[in-house]
């Protein structure tokens, strides 16, 4: 570990032993991981995890949540929640995000009520102060803590620490909500957040890691990591991927030449 990182790790350590309790906005992904394992270590039972089911999380998303907070020996609270009743959302115009994560921080307000905590914290970093985030500026708005940011973390020093503390999950790839693959102007429906989640499982199982399917009304545009484009050309696997798909509803189906690349340039 980097002297930089040392004193990092310190910094979010210190950070955790200075709150009474912590629900963390969980997602099972590395950033909020790493969060939740720094928070269970410092307040133990104190720190709960909290996680939305929706009809944007793909299953498996939330099967591994559920082996993550076991793995952590945390206690996890699942809150269902639907945006689709939300005609701000569904409309999937430029404040999509802002509008996902406003309904996700007002489930903790019961939780927040039924554990006397008040402290919530989510797994943003400062790599991602970046981009075009209108969740941030949600959380923001509902006293939402960022201890990544906060204590100077970037992508790879929570990766690097990660995989230094043993969290499984240390490599794993970047992940979004489904409704990222609608392109913006769209609107967002059940069956296309179905379509697309059994798409990209349909993927993962003939062996991609990082990949996405953006679905263009009807058109199923893929991307996968640049090092994996040779492997979807191969004929036969093309061919089981083309017809897996159509039987999805997907008329056409495309690869994006340009590969994967986070937004896909729906947002």
């Amino acid at each position: 570990m980097t002297k930089d990182l040392r004193s990092k790790t310190e910094a979010l350590r210190h950070f955790f032993q200075g709150l009474e309790g912590a629900l963390v906005a969980f997602s099972g992904g590395v950033d909020s991981t790493l969060v939740l394992k720094m928070a269970s270590d410092a307040l133990g039972a104190r720190a709960i995890a909290v996680t939305a089911e929706s009809p944007t999380l793909p299953p498996e998303e939330l099967d591994a949540v559920q082996r993550l907070s076991d793995e952590l020996g945390v206690q996890l609270i699942v809150a269902s929640t639907n945006q689709l009743t939300s005609a701000d959302f569904v409309r999937n115009d430029s404040t999509r995000c802002y509008h996902c994560k406003s309904d996700l921080y007002r489930l903790f307000d019961p939780i927040k009520e039924k554990t006397g905590m008040t402290t919530i914290v989510d797994g943003t970093h400062v790599d991602d102060l970046g981009d075009d985030r209108p969740g941030i500026q949600a959380a923001q708005q509902f006293g939402v803590r960022s201890p990544l940011v906060e204590t100077g973390f970037g992508k790879a020093d929570i990766r690097t620490l990660a995989k230094i503390l043993g969290l499984s999950n240390w490599d794993k790839p970047a992940a979004a909500c489904l409704s990222s693959r609608i392109p913006r102007g769209m609107r967002i429906t059940e069956q296309k957040l179905q379509r697309v989640g059994k798409a990209e499982r349909l993927l993962k199982e003939e062996g991609f890691v990082q990949v996405r399917v953006r679905d263009h009304e009807g058109i199923a545009r893929i991307e996968v990591d640049p090092k994996e484009l040779s492997q979807f050309l191969e004929p036969t696997r093309r061919h089981r991927i083309t017809q897996g798909l159509k039987t999805l509803g997907f008329q056409f189906v495309t690869i994006d030449l340009e590969s994967y690349r986070p937004g896909g340039g729906v947002r």
